[in-house]
């Protein structure tokens, strides 16, 4: 028979837990109005701003293929800038963003998966090439660590109080080393933010900077290039496309970096608030289970008890 007692004292611990994950619930769900507030007020401009500098960077090259003109760092008409330029992968970053604190579902653990994923890729597969990694997030860090990846750098503590200045932080990190040659290319890997119960775990190139991607559609291909070769023809550089570049690149650089940021920080909110909306209601399933199991027992030791009485009546009868 069941120990009454025992069922007590957990459903007692059961109720103090739903307790934690229900405040838990509401503290994520506060924060996630701020995060998505934020994120969905940057992401169109930070997208425009790529769309921007990758159709003046796509246009200044097709013009130096066109003219077969050897590119002059030293004339300022002519497309140059570190940032944009492609060389032989031998070595990459990885810029792995996750979050600082668990009980968030999967969040943290796609990340990790898609980090080591791209990490064997670039071991042993075509793209072979060292990889090393840059850390925001201490769950991010702890996991390569423990596979005995290489962690170039670690940022603690970014979430905290996130602003700008804070990505600047990481975006001078990644361009010191990309203009002088440590990497030959830089990728980011994080939770890009869907909704409060969806996040799409992403890879993107963030150096050098990528050309403009292209449909799978051809027909969608086509109109969009028509439309593409109309907005690059409309283009006028003042002063030069070299001074430009210089203004778009540092832009570029630190706002995607900033919204990867916001998307991360979102995204573990809306991770959290899920996971702990789920621990909520299933602590409420195990707490009526337990109720029940606890009125079974109680309900069978009376009747125990009644039969024993009876029993003894009886036998007092006779």
């Amino acid at each position: 028979m069941p120990n009454l007692k025992a069922i007590r004292k957990r459903i007692t611990s059961v109720k103090a837990t739903q307790k934690i994950t229900r405040a838990m619930k509401m503290v994520a769900g506060a924060r996630l109005n701020r995060a998505q507030q934020r994120i969905l007020a940057l992401r169109p401009y930070a997208l425009k701003t790529q769309e921007v500098l990758q159709s003046v960077a796509d246009s200044m090259r097709e013009h130096a293929e066109d003219e077969a003109a050897k590119v002059d760092p030293h004339d300022p008409d002519e497309l140059f800038h570190p940032l944009l330029e492609y060389r032989p992968e031998k070595k990459v970053l990885y810029v792995v963003m996750t979050g600082d604190r668990g009980l968030c579902g999967g969040f943290n653990a796609n990340v990790n998966k898609a980090t080591d994923r791209e990490r064997k890729e670039r071991e042993s597969g075509e793209r072979a090439a060292e990889a090393e990694f840059v850390t925001i997030g201490r769950k991010g860090r702890e996991y390569l660590q423990r596979r005995g990846a290489t962690v170039a750098q670690d940022f603690p503590g970014l979430y905290d109080g996130l602003n700008l200045e804070k990505a600047r932080q990481v975006t001078h990190f990644i361009v010191s080393n990309f203009e002088n040659g440590t990497y030959d290319a830089v990728y980011l890997v994080y939770n890009e933010f869907k909704s409060a119960i969806s996040q799409k775990t992403t890879v993107d190139q963030l150096l050098p900077i990528p050309k403009s991607s292209e449909k799978a559609d051809k027909n969608d291909k086509n109109d969009k290039n028509d439309k593409s070769d109309a907005l690059k023809a409309e283009f006028l550089y003042e002063p030069n496309p070299r001074a430009l570049l210089e203004r778009l690149v540092p832009m570029y650089m630190d706002i995607s970096i900033y919204r990867a940021l916001l998307e991360t920080q979102a995204g573990f909110f809306g991770a959290q608030m899920t996971a702990m909306d789920a621990a909520t209601r299933n602590a409420k399933d195990v707490i009526a289970r337990l109720s029940l199991a606890y009125n079974r027992a109680r309900q069978a030791a009376i009747t125990t008890e009644l039969m024993e009485i009876i029993g003894g009546a009886e036998a007092l009868k006779e």
